[in-house]
């Protein structure tokens, strides 16, 4: 991998940072958010301008870049203020599933749509009693005639109102074993007998989060993904994308808090000196930074492997970046709230509100401690610990 982007990814990230300028934090994701109302206007011209769909194959109406691109594109966004959640779910998760795994028709009817924004696709794999353990997972399928017959439930799946179908991570019966493994299906959200109920969060989020019920939904045979024996390997390619973007959302995150707190510390004076120049405060401004971009070279490298096919090193890298994105993210926050002082937690500022955000890191797609347990079991060849 090099360190000196192309022309054509500066000048993406050049247009992507002119967009999240127009539809900045303070001035239109703030007050969205507080009214839990989507980011409906941005989604839209971020997918007319192509930028949603420049992971996905140029056959398809895509750009036909990489997840290097996408990450771009989300980190841009959210330097601004401005990341879009949805980016992670729909053309990141399903986008790429799709993509290599998915029937031509499959392909025809989803990847346009997805690639140019108008069709949104979420993914649902948690659940109650599964949380970090998919092998637990109890929603399961099973054959009716042609059909499909799902039936369990799932819990935090994301835009959920916002989407056209779910993604759904259900497990089927192999008949040589008994036991059962995972399979993945496309299911419209208007298909009978799937319920979905908003879940009660105390976040300023603009997107929202849903329980899924699926009462013995039934599904066509082409709802299937792929094979119904490479579940596994469609889960990560998805998975792997999920926390590269991520990581791209908790970068640009932390891009967005550092630089309020340095035109803050350069424009507050106190004793006839701008407090920037104060130790006190500049030199936690500059650990931030430091260790900001130390996980955004970290999320850069996950997405170069994943570009290229190293999946395991991608896997490795990608939840590496994703750790520590997630924490030098909340860090930096943290110090630009507390650069402002009082100030820092006032609605003026908005700097409170993104608390909830950027805390969501450390928790989802997968929390810190489980990336913890992959680290040691397969960095360091340590024994598995659960």
């Amino acid at each position: 991998m090099g360190f000196i982007e192309t022309d054509e990814q500066r000048e993406l990230r050049s247009a992507v940072a002119k967009l999240g300028e127009r539809y900045n934090y303070v001035d239109y994701v703030l007050p969205r958010a507080r009214r839990g109302e989507p980011l409906t206007e941005l989604w839209n011209e971020a997918g007319k301008l192509g930028f949603l769909g420049v992971n996905l194959p140029e056959e398809y109406g895509g750009g036909g870049a990489g997840i290097y691109e996408l990450a771009l594109v989300q980190e841009e966004l959210a330097a601004r203020g401005a990341g879009l959640l949805l980016v992670v779910v729909s053309p990141a998760i399903c986008g790429t599933i799709i993509g290599k795994y998915g029937t031509d028709d499959q392909k025809r009817a989803w990847l346009p749509g997805l690639a140019d924004g108008s069709k949104i696709m979420a993914f649902g794999i948690t659940e109650p009693d599964a949380g970090s353990n998919s092998h637990q997972i109890t929603t399961t399928a099973r054959r009716d005639g042609e059909d499909w017959i799902l039936s369990g439930n799932k819990i935090f799946i994301s835009g959920v109102d916002q989407a056209d179908a779910v993604l759904i991570v259900a497990r089927t019966e192999d008949h040589r074993s008994g036991k059962l493994k995972p399979a993945l299906f496309i299911v419209p959200t208007d298909t009978e007998n799937f319920v979905r109920t908003p879940m009660a969060m105390d976040i300023v989020e603009p997107d929202h989060q849903f329980t899924l019920f699926l009462d013995d939904v039934r599904l066509p045979a082409d709802a299937l993904v792929g094979s119904e024996d490479a579940a596994l390997m469609q889960l990560f390619a998805g998975l792997n994308p999920e926390r590269i973007l991520g990581a791209a959302m908790a970068v640009g995150m932390g891009r967005y808090a550092l630089a309020a707190a340095a035109k803050y510390a350069q424009e507050r004076t106190v004793w006839k000196t701008p407090i920037g120049a104060h130790q006190g405060i500049a030199h936690p401004l500059a650990q931030c930074k430091i260790e900001l971009e130390l996980a955004k070279l970290m999320m850069q490298k996950a997405a170069t492997l994943y570009d290229a096919g190293d999946d395991f090193g991608a896997a490795e890298a990608a939840n590496m970046a994703k750790y520590a994105a997630a924490e030098a993210s909340i860090k930096c926050l943290d110090q630009a709230i507390q650069t402002h002082g009082g100030g820092g937690l006032t609605q003026e500022y908005g700097l409170a509100a993104m608390l909830g955000a950027a805390r969501i890191a450390r928790v989802a797609p997968v929390s810190r401690e489980m990336i913890l347990n992959f680290v040691a079991q397969h960095s360091l060849a340590l024994p598995r610990s659960y």
